[in-house]
C-alpha cells in the first residue's frame, strides 16, 4: 500500500458504478461470464451489504457480503481489488476488516473458483479451508470451492 493507510466503509449510491465496472472487467467474473449488468444485479442483491476501501479518497475494491448468506452465517459474495492496487494488501485489508465486523458471529464462508489460483492463495494464507466443492455449478469442467474460516 506505499504506507498509505485504507479506509473501508459502507458504499454510497455513486459507488456502485464504480464497483459493477470493476466485477465486469476481472477475474473470476470474466470467465464466470457476469457482464455489466449481472455486475449491477449482483451488488443490488437483497440481504447484502456492499462495502468500498479507498485510499486517498479513491476507490481500489470493495467487498459484497451477505451477513445471513450462508447456513444463515456470514459470506463474502464477492471481493475485488483493482488491478493497479492488487499485490498491495488491500484484499487482505478487506478480509481482515470483514472478519471484525462478524467477529460475534462465530464462522465466515465465501466461494473461490478453481480456476482462481491467486484469490486461493490468498484466502488459504488468511486461515480459510476447503469445506466443500460445487463442480460444474456455474462452468462445465470448474468448481466452486466453499471455504470456511472460524471467526474468534
Amino acid at each position: 500500500m506505499a504506507g498509505t493507510e485504507v479506509s473501508i466503509a459502507p458504499a454510497g449510491s455513486a459507488d456502485v458504478q464504480w464497483c459493477a465496472e470493476l466485477m465486469a472487467t476481472s477475474e473470476p467474473w470474466i470467465t464466470l461470464r457476469r457482464d455489466l449488468e449481472g455486475a449491477r444485479t449482483a451488488l443490488a442483491r437483497p440481504g447484502t451489504e456492499l462495502f468500498v476501501a479507498r485510499e486517498r479518497g479513491q476507490p481500489v475494491g470493495f467487498v459484497l457480503v451477505a451477513p445471513h448468506g450462508f447456513a444463515a452465517w456470514p459470506y463474502i459474495a464477492s471481493i475485488a481489488v483493482a488491478p493497479e492496487f492488487r499485490s498491495h494488501g488491500i484484499g487482505s485489508a478487506m478480509l481482515r476488516f470483514v472478519e471484525r465486523y462478524f467477529a460475534g458471529r462465530g464462522h465466515l464462508f465465501l466461494l473461490a473458483s478453481s480456476f482462481n489460483d491467486r484469490a486461493q492463495h490468498v484466502y488459504s494464507r488468511h486461515g480459510y479451508e476447503r469445506v466443500g466443492e460445487l463442480r460444474d455449478c456455474i462452468v462445465p469442467g470448474a468448481s466452486e470451492f466453499i471455504l470456511h474460516k472460524r471467526l474468534a
